[in-house]
């Protein structure tokens, strides 16, 4: 006779997820005028992991699904004030699933949005357990989908202005910078490729610093057909490559303009490189070409804004 399935309870799986104990409770904070749970978790010690001579059993399965789905989970996770603030404040974003705060955190939401937002109050090391290690939340953490690109034609029309392009950039923390030098240096845009670029969530997002919810982005499986419907709608591509032969502030002027940037092993691969107008590099006068790709970008977002006449001859 089959022995009828073992029901765990939720902080027995998060134990064994390595996630600590957990307890809730709910209080009326008077100061924001709402009820909120309050969250608090047991920091993870050795005693919560599992002995490992001791074989799988049938509660591994549930431990292994938990894990899976909190993993799952963390793909929607943003953290940091700056960013989190952009996420609430961005009408376009899709609903909050979850908003967990400090209570100082929390008071400063319900001033900048309202008290009727739900927030959920913990302390940094409840937040901390929700986020992949070494997540620098400052106290605040908000999962909700992630933002919805844009078309290319939606992005890209009218023509004015510039847009900046990276193939194969896939480092979270580079492209999270980009956006938030994207989004100083007043760029229409960003396009990204749709397989071989970082979701614009977590580590990204806290790069960024809100600049994901500042600066609109399209994705696109093939760059080079892309820079193809760009020309048609009037843009002029520009590649960055150390190698060219002209500087950038020689060959911008004040067409609408795609910066093409590569990454930092490989450059930009071959086709990319053909579909551009122009090539043109960052002249490095030290001699010391160690500007990363975020850095580089950050230079060329910079040139870009800067004004100019009309076409070159």
């Amino acid at each position: 006779m089959e022995k009828p399935p073992v029901h765990k309870p939720k902080a027995m799986l998060r134990r064994e997820a390595g996630l600590g104990a957990v307890s809730e409770r709910s209080r009326v904070d008077p100061k924001i005028g709402a009820r909120l749970i309050v969250v608090s978790h047991r920091r993870r010690n050795d005693r919560d992991q599992p002995s490992r001579g001791r074989p799988p059993g049938p509660e591994h399965a549930a431990s292994t699904g938990h894990r899976r789905r909190l993993e799952e989970a963390q793909g929607e996770w943003l953290w940091g004030w700056h960013t989190v603030v952009a996420a609430l404040g961005n009408p376009d974003r899709a609903p909050v699933k979850r908003l967990v705060a400090t209570a100082d955190r929390a008071r400063a939401i319900a001033e900048r949005f309202g008290a009727a937002r739900p927030v959920e109050i913990a302390d940094p090391v409840a937040i901390g357990n929700l986020l992949p290690q070494g997540a620098v939340h400052q106290g605040v953490a908000l999962r909700i989908p992630p933002i919805e690109p844009l078309s290319l034609e939606d992005l890209a029309q009218p023509a004015d202005g510039f847009l900046l392009m990276l193939d194969q950039v896939t480092d979270p923390q580079n492209v999270g910078a980009i956006f938030r030098a994207a989004a100083a240096f007043g760029a229409k845009g960003v396009i990204l490729q749709d397989r071989h670029a970082p979701a614009l969530a977590g580590a990204l997002a806290k790069a960024a610093a809100g600049a994901i919810d500042k600066i609109p982005h399209a994705r696109e499986t093939n760059l080079s057909r892309a820079l193809e419907r760009l020309e048609k709608m009037g843009w002029r591509a520009v590649g960055l490559d150390g190698e060219a032969p002209e500087s950038l502030a020689r060959t911008l002027d004040a067409r609408p303009t795609v910066l093409v940037m590569g990454s930092e092993g490989e450059g930009l691969r071959r086709l990319v490189r053909e579909h551009c107008d122009v090539l043109a590099k960052i002249p490095m006068p030290g001699g010391f070409e160690s500007l990363n790709v975020a850095a580089a970008a950050a230079v060329a977002l910079y040139e870009a804004s800067r004004p100019r006449g009309g076409p070159k001859s």
